[in-house]
């Protein structure tokens, strides 16, 4: 029985893994400049986590998760995103205290019931940061204007970021009912989902794709019109600090961010690239979300980007840095353990060392030392273990001498710096 993988996942091979490895060292580079460490948590929590989080209204809660029973009857989910467990990590270990800002980022895999197409897979991975413990605008542009240095690093060079504000827990009420009224003079023009997100979260309606529900949205209520006082001052702050870093933005009025938790800032980076569909990142201010699970009054920022999206538009400029220093190839028997030997000092000393172990004809191991793109080749025979000097090929040059084995890593160390 042939078994294959499951629909909407995807095997990362060999070949591209490490594009995906390179993003990640970049963040790591960037992040770690800006104060955030690294957390890893779990890839299955309470469901009650995401429920009371995300929101019992949203599709991800009513349609994506992927929710189970464990052996002990308790109910669990896999992470459909990586907010919720880290702001339950926050509470359960106290990092509240003593009171300072957290920074934190993650980078793993998520998982939702979605119809699989490109870019949307139901096992993703995606690179998150929260900033935990501050309600500064300055924290909002700091981590926005990381974000922009890193896709920067990465070589992305038509990336958008686009800002509203969703308004605070005093104006939003208010603002819900002005939309609700608007929205319900098109209840007949409007998509079936949006028909759904009426009652439940009307400003799912403003960001709807379906070209019927953009036009109706051009013309509803926009949030950024009934701010309160203190909204629209954190807002202001928001854009005075963009100017002074010099970073562009655009104010998308209908920009509001598919979970419940999201107040104040939200933004979007979005891409040229990628169509219809061209968000590459999202995220915003959440300052209710620890306190909702029970922690203390936190005011929160973040954001979370796709991987397999992000490594799309990466234009990478080098080849594969997994081609071995040296290749070694064994002529006969006698050349087994000598073979061994080599290849063994050579990676204690540092190298990158491959060779063929069927020990076929030297043609046949030359022409896989070419394939694997290797600098050297270093040739072990009878002739060879006899004299104690072995043959390295320059692959690039085409030259090639003898090297003495008994001091084998230290005159490679040689050829390696000779040849930089």
């Amino acid at each position: 029985m042939k078994i294959q993988s499951i629909r909407g996942v995807k095997d990362i091979l060999p070949e591209e893994i490490w594009k995906w490895q390179w993003v990640e060292s970049i963040a790591h580079k960037i992040f770690s400049r800006y104060g955030f460490n690294e957390i890893r948590v779990p890839i299955f929590e309470d469901t009650r986590l995401f429920s009371r989080s995300i929101g019992e209204t949203t599709d991800i809660v009513e349609k994506e998760m992927y929710t189970f029973q464990d052996r002990g009857g308790d109910s669990i989910t896999l992470r459909p995103e990586g907010t919720a467990s880290v702001v339950r990590a926050y509470i359960e270990h106290k990092m509240y205290a003593p009171p300072s800002v957290s920074k934190m980022f993650y980078i793993g895999p998520m998982f939702r019931y979605e119809r699989p197409q490109a870019g949307r897979l139901r096992q993703f991975y995606q690179i998150g940061v929260e900033a935990m413990g501050s309600p500064s605008p300055a924290v909002d542009v700091e981590v926005m204007t990381m974000l922009i240095e890193f896709f920067r690093e990465l070589g992305l060079k038509d990336s958008q970021l686009q800002i509203n504000s969703l308004g605070n827990q005093n104006c939003r009420p208010k603002y819900r009912e002005i939309l609700k009224s608007a929205i319900e003079k098109h209840l007949d023009k409007l998509c079936k989902n949006c028909i759904n997100r009426y009652e439940r979260n009307p400003l799912r309606v403003l960001d709807c794709k379906a070209e019927q529900c953009k036009e109706i949205a051009q013309n509803l209520p926009k949030m950024i019109d009934h701010l309160d006082e203190a909204s629209e001052q954190h807002f202001a702050e928001v854009r005075a600090l963009l100017d002074v870093a010099k970073t562009p933005y655009t104010i998308n009025t209908n920009l509001v961010r598919g979970l419940d938790y999201y107040n104040m800032t939200a933004f979007e980076v979005t891409s040229e690239n990628l169509g219809a569909q061209n968000a590459i990142c999202g995220g915003g201010r959440y300052d209710t979300l620890v306190e909702e699970l029970s922690g203390p009054s936190t005011p929160c920022f973040g954001f979370a980007l796709g991987l397999e999206r992000l490594v799309s538009l990466v234009p990478f400029k080098e080849e594969s840095n997994t081609n071995p220093d040296i290749f070694i190839v064994c002529l006969g028997d006698t050349a087994k353990i000598p073979g061994f030997q080599a290849a063994h000092e050579l990676r204690l000393a540092g190298f990158q060392v491959e060779r063929d172990y069927e020990m076929a004809s030297m043609k046949s191991q030359m022409r896989k030392a070419n394939k694997s793109n290797c600098r050297f080749t270093l040739i072990i025979g009878e002739n060879e273990i006899s004299s104690g000097k072995y043959i390295l090929k320059n692959m690039a040059e085409g030259d090639q001498h003898e090297i003495n084995s008994k001091s084998l890593s230290t005159e490679m160390t040689k050829q390696v710096n000779t040849n930089n």
